[in-house]
């Protein structure tokens, strides 16, 4: 029977980073997933980017309010999916945390 191993995983929520090995730079979570379950942090970190370079040319359009944008909400459901994520794979006490924002129940 082959096992895998799991891969510790360094993420950094706000700077839209992660990393195998900690570089010195601030870590929010230090989590263990699956190999074959990373790629699905760099797919969600280049989504989130794009959607936020989108946002900051709409940031130039008077006429678009920025409640009516769809923009926004994606951008909030990609960050949703990245705490589930870490939320799924994380120690209890990165799980309370997580559990603790606000839109976690939604």
């Amino acid at each position: 029977m082959i096992t895998i191993e799991k891969t510790t995983l360094y993420v950094n929520v706000l700077n839209q980073s992660y990393n195998y090995i900690p570089t010195g730079e601030p870590c929010e979570f230090k989590i263990e997933l699956d190999p074959d379950k990373l790629f699905i942090f760099k797919k969600l970190f280049n989504q989130l980017n794009s959607l936020e370079f989108d946002n900051a040319v709409r940031a130039h359009l008077p006429y678009l309010p920025y409640h009516l944008d769809e923009e926004n909400d994606e951008i909030d459901t990609r960050l949703k999916k990245i705490y589930a994520l870490i939320h799924e794979f994380g120690d209890e006490k990165i799980k309370e945390f997580v559990e603790q924002l606000p839109y976690f129940n939604n």
